[in-house]
């Protein structure tokens, strides 16, 4: 069984506090795949989603870069 991460909750609370930008920047250097899909389940759950449609548009846009397969050249 695996550790539930704080992440999602920490970025939900700067949401939630309106410090859209603070949201964005940890957004952006999210640790994995599955917080940020936890924190999309948060928004939702907290029926705050579409309140901050960049944030919105963060999450969305993250979750497709961390989903893409990695181009890496061979060193």
């Amino acid at each position: 069984m695996s550790k539930q991460s704080e992440w999602p909750g920490k970025v939900l609370a700067l949401v939630k506090g309106g410090n859209a930008a603070a949201a964005i920047a940890q957004i952006k250097v999210a640790p994995t795949v599955k917080d940020l899909q936890q924190l999309q389940a948060a928004i939702e759950k907290a029926q705050i989603k579409g309140r901050w449609r960049n944030v919105d548009l963060a999450i969305e846009e993250n979750l497709a870069l961390l989903a893409a397969p990695r181009l890496h050249r061979s060193p």
